[in-house]
């Protein structure tokens, strides 16, 4: 009785505990480390290949990229409830979501910012040089590692975070990460647009022109162009 009653109490502990589950406050915070080391491990990936230093963010404020932040929330809300499957797999799996993640995130780009970031053109067994095989296989590495490692680590660090504490941090960085992710694709578009010859006729598009020139985005997006 004593045991069942223990167990009764431990459920409920966790539960009360801040990001129980999957919900928003899991999420967002998965979004935002992701966001974060995935930046990172980029700049880094680009000094040791490239023997250069160049800024591999997708924020303008901050050492960001949401699109390792989007990544790393669809696979863990895609295999959560799969971690038992063998690791081929999970490894399969996560090779045709990661590349899947990565053709949508391109061709999105394309249409709404006339713009690319990334072109694997040059690459074997590419796809519309929007991702390729060898890049499927990166992503497989790092679901596999993802979903057998990392995730399970991270989330019991974040279910530490006292709640209270943890629910001001929350909105606090939400807040933050839409406006750079809101004043980054601003920033993009109108470059877009004066790369087109359109003329600043607001006091939004000139307040983006003095601000965010050519030169500058130049520095922190430097492998992005604009398609014709």
């Amino acid at each position: 009785m004593k045991r069942n009653t223990n167990k009764v109490l431990n459920m409920k502990y966790k539960k009360d505990a801040f990001a129980y589950g999957l919900g928003f406050y899991k999420l967002f915070w998965i979004f935002f480390i992701g966001s974060f080391f995935g930046a990172i491990v980029e700049t880094i990936w680009c000094a040791f290949m490239q023997h250069r230093l160049e800024i591999r963010w997708g924020l303008i404020y901050g050492p960001f990229n949401p699109i390792y932040g989007f990544g790393a929330v669809i696979m863990t809300v895609c295999l959560n409830k799969l971690s038992f499957l063998r690791d081929l797999w999970i490894f399969l799996i996560c090779m045709f979501v990661g590349a899947s993640f990565e053709y949508i995130c391109s061709l999105f780009q394309e249409v709404v910012f006339n713009a690319v970031s990334w072109d694997y053109s040059v690459i074997d067994s590419n796809f519309s040089g929007r991702t390729s095989i060898l890049f499927a296989f990166f992503w497989g590495v790092l679901g596999l590692v993802w979903v057998k490692d990392t995730y399970p680590r991270l989330s019991r660090l974040i279910g530490r975070i006292p709640k209270n504490i943890g629910i001001f941090l929350t909105w606090i960085l939400f807040v933050y990460m839409v406006f750079n992710m809101g004043i980054s694709s601003m920033a993009v578009w109108r470059q877009g647009q004066r790369a087109n010859g359109i003329e600043a006729n607001s006091a939004i598009t000139r307040f983006l022109d003095e601000n965010y020139t050519d030169d500058f985005l130049k520095v922190m997006y430097p492998n992005m162009v604009f398609v014709k």
